[in-house]
């Protein structure tokens, strides 16, 4: 999902040549922050109920996504 973000933030840079790069480029280093944040979460092995920590993870996964597709449709 995080890549799709990724490649949408570049079709715009690249079908917009004319806009400051820099917006995208936050963009793209936000979505690769959230990733490797997710992955940490991911790989955590000390964790009691694993059902509800993916769960939880999944969630924070979706609300990070809707955030940064609303800011490429901002752009």
């Amino acid at each position: 999902m995080m890549g799709d973000i990724i490649e949408a933030a570049y079709v715009h840079q690249l079908a917009n040549p004319k806009q400051d790069p820099e917006k995208t480029e936050a963009i793209v280093d936000e979505a690769i922050k959230g990733f490797d944040e997710l992955m940490s979460k991911i790989n955590q092995k000390n964790v009691e109920n694993k059902k509800q920590h993916f769960k939880t993870i999944e969630k924070e996964l979706e609300t990070k996504a809707q955030d940064l597709v609303a800011k490429i449709n901002e752009l």
